[in-house]
């Protein structure tokens, strides 16, 4: 006797479609499982085993093999259980095959027979609708992500008795309304109004939410480049449907949705700690999981104390920065995962953290300073289109927080950026943030008025700026000429797109502009 039952494997943060095919044969009772099963698909057979059991169900006294096509391809994971289950169900004809035709079954079975979630479902879900399958039978607690596919009948089951009571078309108890998912970043009521004076980084905090610009905050310590960090989710808008749905599918792979949650609507923030290794950033390990930078796609990747994180991620960030992707190349073949984010970091000026504050000394040798900063290599840099001074306040910290707020708001820097936003979209330039604007667009997205010309090409010679400084002057400029409104590049942008980068090497005796 043999049953077929529709299933998947992730292959990055892609699924791919794995049939379970259940063989009863004459002999010794044994049950194997076969095509490159992991140790958690070959223990689904004891699972199974004791579901049936408690579930008091016939468990054939045959020879069991399971075979999950194609065989080349490494199966990873528990989620097979429901599929071996419901395929033996249907060999030993307790079920009709016929229920099953066209749906993927998912699911991990516990020794009782309840059916526990599962990552990566809302990844399948996408693929079942593209490839125009029939729908899924999914544990209760991700129906909400298989849902968010659209266009696909979901059947939510709690235990291997109500997926055979499915099965023979038996209404299915009604599930309990599961709580609100919680957001995976919630922010301060307004956080920029927690952060007292700093008006300079602020406003460069405004360009690079209007613009989609990384940046990099340098100061003393307790000087908000922290806070100022974490403010900028709140500065951005919401996600669009589509890119809700790529960031939710990699946060579904990774196993980061909450339980009944189905999108992510706000763009994620992700605050790796400085000891977190390249894998862990960009992804891998077995099974394989996205990485840091993955799980900000299409949002904030936040790294603190900069320096601190090994030279061999640091480095790595640099191809992804730029094309968006990462690409992992490994003996069992390459995964491509997205990585479209927006980068954010924050360092001290030296080892001390005191360099340059006005009235603690520093007690760093110029060679100590030079080598911490040399932990930042120039190429990345070059990626990082802000780097922005946060100095100590001038007023003692007592009198500072005593005296009422009167800075800026998260409210109205919000409304400036979406306007900003709204104008470029308006404009006949490619749909992309502006960080994103290639060399080829840059002539007709940032027309120059006669004196801004003058001025970028005094500040090219003068300051030796490469053909990747001038263009990454290029895009700030045109954000902040899109937050005032203006066609055209003056010679303020190009100016104050100038001043937006500080020049980390003055107290080390250098004076390499970054």
């Amino acid at each position: 006797m043999l049953a077929k039952v529709l299933s998947a494997a992730l292959v990055g943060v892609d699924a791919v479609p794995v049939a379970v095919e259940v063989s009863l044969e004459r002999g010794l009772p044994c049950f194997l499982v076969v095509g490159l099963p992991d140790a958690a698909v070959r223990e689904s057979r004891d699972r199974v085993a004791a579901a049936f059991r408690h579930a008091r169900l016939e468990f054939p006294a045959a020879r069991v093999t399971v075979n999950l096509a194609p065989a080349d391809l490494r199966k990873e994971g528990t989620w097979y259980d429901l599929a071996i289950a419901v395929g033996l169900l249907a060999a030993t004809r307790q079920i009709p095959e016929r229920r099953l035709a066209g749906r993927v079954v998912l699911g991990e079975l516990s020794l009782d027979g309840g059916v526990r979630p599962v990552r990566g479902v809302l990844a399948v879900a996408l693929e079942a609708a593209r490839l125009g399958w029939q729908g899924l039978v999914v544990p209760r607690d991700n129906a909400a992500e298989a849902g968010a596919a659209g266009a696909l009948d979901v059947v939510a089951v709690a235990s291997l008795a109500e997926t055979i009571a499915w099965a023979r078309g038996q209404a299915l108890p009604e599930a309990a309304t599961p709580p609100p998912a919680a957001a995976p970043f919630a922010p301060s009521p307004d956080p920029l109004a927690g952060i007292r004076g700093q008006a300079t980084a602020k406003r460069a905090l405004e360009i690079a939410a209007a613009g989609g610009h990384g940046i990099l905050f340098v100061g003393p310590p307790g000087t908000g480049k922290t806070l100022l960090a974490r403010a900028l989710p709140d500065l951005l808008p919401p996600l669009g449907r589509s890119e809700a749905l790529e960031v939710s599918r990699i946060h579904s792979v990774a196993g980061a949705l909450a339980p009944g949650q189905a999108l992510l609507e706000r763009p994620p923030f992700r605050a790796p700690h400085m000891s977190a290794s390249a894998a862990g950033i960009l992804g891998g390990g077995f099974p394989f999981r996205p990485g840091e930078l993955s799980l900000a796609h299409h949002g904030v990747l936040f790294l603190d104390e900069l320096p601190e994180f090994s030279r061999s991620v640091l480095e790595a960030l640099r191809q992804p920065l730029e094309s968006g992707e990462v690409v992992l190349v490994r003996a069992r073949g390459s995964v491509r995962l997205p990585a479209r984010v927006q980068l954010v970091a924050a360092m001290n000026p030296c080892p001390c953290g005191f360099l340059g504050h006005p009235r603690r000394a520093c007690r760093c040798a110029p060679s100590v300073i030079a080598r911490y900063r040399g932990r930042i290599s120039g190429p990345l840099l070059e990626r990082i289109d802000l780097v922005v001074e946060v100095p100590v306040e001038t007023k003692e910290a007592a009198r500072l927080w005593r005296e009422p707020a009167t800075d800026e708001r998260s409210d109205g820097a919000r409304a400036r950026v979406l306007a900003a936003r709204a104008f470029a979209r308006s404009a006949t330039r490619p749909a992309t943030p502006n960080a994103r604007l290639s060399a080829a667009d840059l002539p007709r997205a940032a027309a120059l008025a006669p004196d801004a010309d003058r001025l970028l090409a005094d500040a090219a010679a003068r300051w030796s700026l490469s053909a990747r400084a001038v263009h990454r002057t290029l895009r700030v400029a045109r954000t902040i000429a899109d937050l005032g409104g203006r066609t055209s590049l003056m010679a303020q942008d190009i100016a104050e797109s100038l001043s937006l980068r500080h020049e980390t090497a003055d107290a080390a005796g250098r004076s390499r502009a970054v």
